[in-house]
């Protein structure tokens, strides 16, 4: 890919919402440190230092992949793509589901490469495009999809491991309250935190879990929504419908992952190529499982 197309998105990256995750990331990572940690262990004792450095760090992480979530641009289809049809290593062209065209689109006034689509809200399309997430103003597609998962990996077991903190230090303050009769100066941040925590462990624990399970049938979230329609169609015509991108458990992960799987949780995606095409199982040797 061009480094233009590697360019970051022009758009304004500060919005409303971002600006919500911002806040919440340093209440969560305050109130975490300083008062869960604080008035459990202590903050300068040996266990405090260590969970307080491991949350620094989840906290950091949690930092940086938002951050490059938020800044990568998500892939721009070339203005000078042309899909090459008589091309014999690109068996799959995606055409129109009326008409059986190649797929074009007239706001770009551009031929689509495979997986890609327009995204109404950038006014552009996107490779390999998932979804537009306003939580970090912009579209997750190919070049940002494996660093927004590992944003939302971290950010799962941060708010579990900040909620596990809440729960010991709301019980250590219960416990020193009755000694001393009194009611806890720190009701306040642990009611929040609670409010907070506890439904957003929640969603990112569902979200975590929907893109595990598209990322191990290499699917992007438009492509299940087609392709619920495509195996209900297939069903109705007597056929079996199989997704041309599902490789295999363990193929699909390297592909959105990398290779090298000490580099899985690292913001890195020097593995991924331009996105104008894909491997399918179409590629693969005859007589090859996808069942890794």
């Amino acid at each position: 890919m061009a480094a233009a197309d590697k360019a970051k998105p022009s758009k304004t990256m500060l919005s409303l919402p971002v600006s919500v995750v911002v806040l919440a990331i340093a209440y969560i990572y305050f109130s975490t440190v300083f008062v869960f940690i604080d008035r459990w262990l202590g903050l300068f004792s040996s266990p405090g230092i260590m969970n307080a450095a491991v949350f620094s760090a989840l906290a950091a992480a949690c930092a940086l992949t938002y951050r490059a979530a938020i800044s990568t641009d998500p892939g721009r289809v070339p203005a000078t793509y042309m899909p090459d049809v008589e091309d014999a290593e690109s068996p799959i062209h995606e055409i129109k589901r009326k008409g059986g065209d190649l797929r074009y689109c007239q706001k770009c006034s551009h031929y689509k490469p495979p997986r890609a689509h327009h995204c109404r809200v950038c006014k552009r399309c996107v490779l390999r495009m998932d979804h537009h997430c306003i939580w970090i103003n912009n579209c997750v597609g190919h070049a940002n999809y494996k660093v927004f998962f590992i944003f939302v990996l971290y950010a799962v077991i941060a708010c579990i491991y900040s909620l596990v903190l809440l729960v010991g230090s709301l019980a250590s303050d219960s416990i020193q309250d009755e000694e001393k009769n009194g009611r806890s100066s720190f009701r306040t941040v642990y009611v929040v935190s609670g409010l907070l925590l506890v439904p957003l462990s929640i969603a990112l624990c569902v979200l975590l879990g929907w893109h595990i399970y598209l990322i191990l049938h290499n699917k992007t979230t438009i492509e299940y929504h087609e392709g619920v329609r495509a195996l209900w169609l297939a069903e109705k015509g007597g056929s079996i419908y199989k997704h041309p991108y599902d490789l295999g458990p363990y193929e699909n992960l390297t592909f959105v992952l990398g290779p090298n799987i000490l580099s899985w949780l690292w913001p890195t995606a020097n593995h991924i190529g331009s996105g104008l095409r894909y491997r399918t199982i179409y590629d693969l040797p005859k007589g090859a499982s996808t069942s890794k």
